[in-house]
């Protein structure tokens, strides 16, 4: 199925906060393997203990939680990002620990448009002090179905505030002064 109008749901993690085996549920990559549960009805306790276990042990190092100060570095990179990329962004959000965005994303890709805005939002954060990787591996893409699943994503993706996320709507344009240095 397409997208209604070419609009997507684009979710993101930062590095180590959503693992195999996670007890709040997961999904396999291409949904190769069956998994019982997920993020509204959680696997079983201890269901899927071992796997998350050696998942973690994978890591180079611990899950990474995004200040709010650095909430707002990566959030205002990734958004000029899009935007420069000519991806129409209607709402963006960053917490801790994940991003949504809906957007539009034209003839650029899906995923590389938002790993190009990760990778910036990357070296916005380097430069101010954060080491380390920052971002989980790809992104989860979400076709928007119709205009009312589009104004109910633009507000989810807005309510995030509750969870003390940066947030970002198209009204407010760009208001702080660009990161982006093509010298």
């Amino acid at each position: 199925m397409g997208a209604w109008k070419g609009w997507y749901h684009v979710i993101g993690n930062t590095y180590g906060t959503w693992l195999p085996g996670d007890p709040r549920g997961w999904r396999s990559r291409h949904h190769a393997e069956h998994v019982e549960g997920d993020y509204r009805h959680p696997p079983p306790d201890g269901f899927y203990d071992e796997l998350h276990e050696s998942a973690e042990a994978r890591m180079k190092r611990g899950p990474v939680i995004l200040s709010p100060p650095a909430r707002r570095q990566a959030g205002q990179a990734m958004v000029e990002m899009l935007l420069h990329q000519k991806v129409e962004v209607l709402s963006f959000s960053l917490d801790g620990v994940h991003f949504h965005l809906l957007g539009r994303f034209g003839p650029s890709r899906i995923r590389p448009a938002v790993g190009r805005a990760k990778k910036h939002a990357y070296h916005i954060l380097r430069a101010s002090g954060h080491a380390g990787e920052v971002w989980a591996k790809r992104c989860s893409i979400h076709p928007i179905g119709h205009r009312r699943h589009q104004v109910s994503t633009y507000r989810y993706v807005l309510g995030h505030t509750r969870v003390s996320a940066w947030i970002w709507a198209y009204n407010q344009g760009v208001y702080w002064e660009s990161t982006l240095d093509f010298r």
